[in-house]
């Protein structure tokens, strides 16, 4: 799981996070299912703010750079 999280904290990692996100907004609006597109703002800040959500529970800290960084 290491790699899966250093590649979600690595510049393509961020790109896929606000892909998907956008991809959720509008499946959302399209869809008519407004909480699909609410959930949709997560990963785009987490892709924008540089933050995984998924990294503590690997035991990685929640920062991108610290991730990176190996710290």
């Amino acid at each position: 799981m290491q790699a899966f999280v250093g590649f979600m904290a690595s510049t393509a990692g961020r790109v896929a996070r606000i892909v998907a996100g956008v991809v959720l907004i509008v499946l959302g609006l399209v869809g008519n299912a407004p909480v699909v597109a609410v959930i949709g703002i997560v990963p785009i800040l987490a892709g924008v703010l540089d933050f995984c959500l998924l990294a503590p529970l690997f035991g990685q800290p929640f920062s991108g750079p610290k991730i990176r960084g190996g710290k």
